[in-house]
């Protein structure tokens, strides 16, 4: 049996004072949703067996281009990151699985294996970075990695990428993420096609070193650091590269590297079409790639992305398996509070869409009725199937309310004294 960091004692207690009107709630709904046909046991089901990555670094306090201020208990190194990632995935009963960042969290791939199997974690996707330079690095990527301009400096993208496939291989991964911020801040200062064509031929490369059943995800982003030309700026080279480098190569979605008001929903729509979408980064956004919590500001446009999902789930779009991870930079709150609130919202939308009357909705679409189209939607989204996820955490050994028992249980506070404070004042994204 997997460890717990938060005693089964203390998430019980927290369950028993909310367990009566949970009961009350959800056979309320369930009343409701069957007056619908649909059957709310089933949709609980799924939402039990959905799971979302949290991201290695997602535990720890982000900052901004101007200024990082530290929180408490911040971790110190990969295995606190996997502790804190345990109390998500303890508390919320939607978090399988840690997707780690090389070469920050790099440490012996064995160690790293027993302590995430002690509480039942897996590993997701491996990140490679070559968008900042490591301790001791040779060459740096100031100017550019996988299209740099000098091959030294390609081949030692190319050699780090294929390092973190072997760690993942250790570990139990299946897939790699190749996010690249080359690009430049000038006009002139590269040559598009140039950068493109020595880029495509590093992955190459590294696609090459891809085990047989690992898949490649490319990751777009239109800009930052790069500020006038990105090297994979949009979803369209991006599916360019998916198709050049090979069946093994799909495209990841991230929600905060598009420009606002674009159609995020469509572009996972052809994705699925032509079988090429990757997964998922989940965040939420303002104004650009803010890396806020999902659903925090559009909670609309997720349960939109999550439309097409649940269609191409029904549906049985050929080879549709896409990977799901959160992506996100706490500043102003608890990390681990707000990754519990993130992977509640993901399942939230995914039991949305599956409430949506699919038959209606076609009916609607074939006989252009715009307005009951969009209705049929909104009557899913307006659903408030907060019931099911707490039902299902609660029977998976979840949290029926994860942040009311994780504030209850005193973690946070545990662990600021157990680890040393940081100091603050530092500037950049850490």
């Amino acid at each position: 049996m997997s460890e717990t960091i938060i005693s089964t004692d203390a998430v019980e207690k927290s369950n028993a004072k909310r367990k009566a009107d949970l009961d009350r709630d959800y056979a309320s709904l369930g009343e409701r949703l069957d007056r619908r046909g649909i059957a709310i046991d089933a949709i609980r089901d799924k939402v039990e067996k959905f799971g979302v990555a949290i991201p290695s670094w997602g535990v720890g306090t982000g900052g901004t281009r101007f200024a990082r201020f530290p929180g408490p208990g911040e971790p110190r190194d990969i295995f606190d990151k996997i502790e804190d990632c345990a109390v998500i995935a303890q508390l919320t009963q939607a978090t399988p699985t840690v997707s780690l960042h090389i070469p920050w969290d790099k440490a012996d791939p064995n160690r790293l294996k027993q302590a995430a199997s002690r509480f039942g974690l897996g590993f997701d996707a491996m990140n490679s970075n070559t968008f900042s330079d490591a301790k001791d690095q040779k060459l740096s990527y100031k100017f550019g990695s996988l299209s740099h301009a000098d091959a030294g400096t390609r081949r030692q993208a190319v050699e780090h990428n294929l390092e973190c496939i072997e760690i993942g291989r250790t570990l139990g991964s299946k897939a790699l993420t190749v996010w690249i911020g080359d690009g430049s801040n000038f006009p002139g200062q590269v040559n598009f096609a140039k950068a493109f064509e020595r880029y495509l031929e590093a992955m190459r490369d590294i696609y090459a070193g891809l085990p047989d059943d690992w898949r490649l995800f490319t990751e777009h982003k239109m800009y930052e650091p790069a500020f006038y030309s990105t090297v994979v700026q949009d979803w369209g080279t991006n599916y360019i590269i998916a198709r050049e480098l090979g069946d093994k190569a799909f495209c990841l979605v991230d929600l905060g590297h598009h420009a606002p008001n674009v159609n995020i929903e469509m572009i996972v729509s052809r994705l699925i079409q032509f079988g090429k979408l990757g997964g998922f980064h989940f965040n939420d956004s303002k104004y650009g790639d803010d890396d806020l919590d999902a659903g925090s500001i559009d909670p609309y446009r997720l349960f939109l992305v999550f439309n097409e999902l649940v269609d191409a789930e029904l549906s049985g779009a050929k080879g549709f398996h896409p990977a799901h991870m959160l992506d996100q930079s706490h500043n102003v709150t608890d990390p681990i509070e707000s990754l519990m609130l993130s992977a509640v919202e993901v399942q939230r939308a995914y039991a949305q869409a599956l409430l949506v009357d699919r038959k209606a909705l076609e009916s609607f679409q074939e006989a252009n009725d715009a307005l009951m189209a969009t209705q049929t939607l909104k009557a899913a989204y307006r659903t408030d199937v907060e019931p099911i996820l707490a039902m299902a955490r609660l029977r998976t050994g979840g949290a029926i309310d994860p942040v009311a028992a994780y504030r209850e249980a005193g973690y946070r506070a545990k662990v600021a004294a157990e680890r040393p404070a940081v100091a603050g004042g530092g500037g950049g994204i850490v």
